[in-house]
């Protein structure tokens, strides 16, 4: 749907003013559009976003992303009410693994330590014994004893890229991906390197190609220096430091160019893969957004049992710490 550049400042507008009849915070993901995310109090990733809505004065939580998210903001904050603008936004990364799936794969791996990235449903955060992004993960293995065997899931990239730095070679990982961030193969990551010249590269750590990137730096053949591999957060702290005049190749969900270049308009930020667009983060729009908050749907409610196991691990990853701020609107 094509809207005029009026009619998007008067859905916004219309956005805020109910966000405040409702004592609402609106929370939008980096990969939500742009319009979206300029609406929202708040941006970031989803558990920096879950975390600060926990904290936050309003009684009503709005997550502009995808389900499993919102589910961790209701699991933060219980006594909230936590809506989503679309409860069929899903995700390709979560639905790799089911709880069932996590408790077979545990009872072949006794003694296991299950780490559970928190692009996961509630119930496969219930079933682990520590969460981790892309940002801490490092961090949440390395608190682990080492002769301890580590069950990664569900991201395939993410836990090579784990193992890789912190060389635990007992870190085993599901075989998941997300679809998004696994298009983006070895050939396609290394042709868009080679042909952005001088530019600098963010790669993050889910994309399909980052094990291939990773070993040219190693064997010399890419500078360490010009490629990086990082969470969201970690692009947007290289981006504030980013030189003006320069140029930065992304290798992530088109989405984050938005806040990447409200970060630095000084530096020119370019998408790997122009089209790589996840279509559940696009299912949130400013026109559902504004029934969201005029009718109250669509709730998000976690089991209580679920929700109290699941809390459980998301706060002993909190508790190691190293998690990035949203950003403030």
């Amino acid at each position: 749907m094509t809207r005029s550049a009026t009619e998007t400042q008067a859905l916004q507008k219309r956005i805020r003013q109910l966000a405040q009849e409702k004592d609402a915070v609106i929370l939008a993901h980096n990969y939500q559009s742009s319009e979206v995310q300029d609406v929202a109090d708040f941006t970031g990733d989803s558990l920096a976003l879950s975390r600060l809505a926990a904290d936050a004065p309003q009684h009503t939580i709005v997550f502009a992303g995808v389900h499993f998210m919102a589910e961790t903001a209701k699991i933060l904050s219980p006594q909230k009410r936590v809506l989503i603008p679309d409860a069929t936004a899903g995700c390709s990364l979560a639905d790799c693994i089911t709880a069932e799936q996590l408790r077979d794969w545990k009872a072949a791996h006794p003694g296991a330590i299950v780490v559970s990235y928190v692009n996961t449903t509630a119930a496969v955060k219930a079933e682990t014994d520590i969460c981790c992004t892309s940002a801490n993960a490092i961090d949440v293995v390395k608190s682990i004893p080492t002769q301890t065997e580590i069950l990664f899931c569900p991201d395939r990239n993410l836990g090579a890229h784990v193992r890789r730095v912190t060389g635990r070679k007992n870190l085993v990982t599901w075989d998941g991906a997300c679809h998004v961030h696994a298009a983006m193969t070895p050939d396609i990551l290394l042709q868009g390197i080679l042909a952005a010249g001088d530019a600098d590269v963010y790669i993050h750590p889910e994309c399909g190609g980052t094990q291939a990137a990773v070993d040219l730096i190693g064997a010399g053949k890419l500078s360490e220096e010009r490629v990086k591999v990082l969470s969201t957060g970690g692009m947007l702290s290289e981006a504030k430091k980013a030189p003006k005049g320069s140029r930065v190749l992304v290798a992530t969900e088109v989405g984050m160019l938005h806040p990447l270049r409200k970060a630095n308009p000084e530096v020119t930020f370019e998408p790997l893969m122009p089209q790589a667009a996840c279509p559940y983060m696009n299912q949130t729009t400013l026109e559902n957004l504004v029934s969201c908050l005029e009718n109250g749907r669509d709730e998000v409610f976690v089991d209580e049992d679920i929700a109290v196991r699941a809390r459980a691990s998301v706060q002993r990853m909190i508790a190691i710490g190293h998690t990035v701020s949203p950003q403030q609107h």
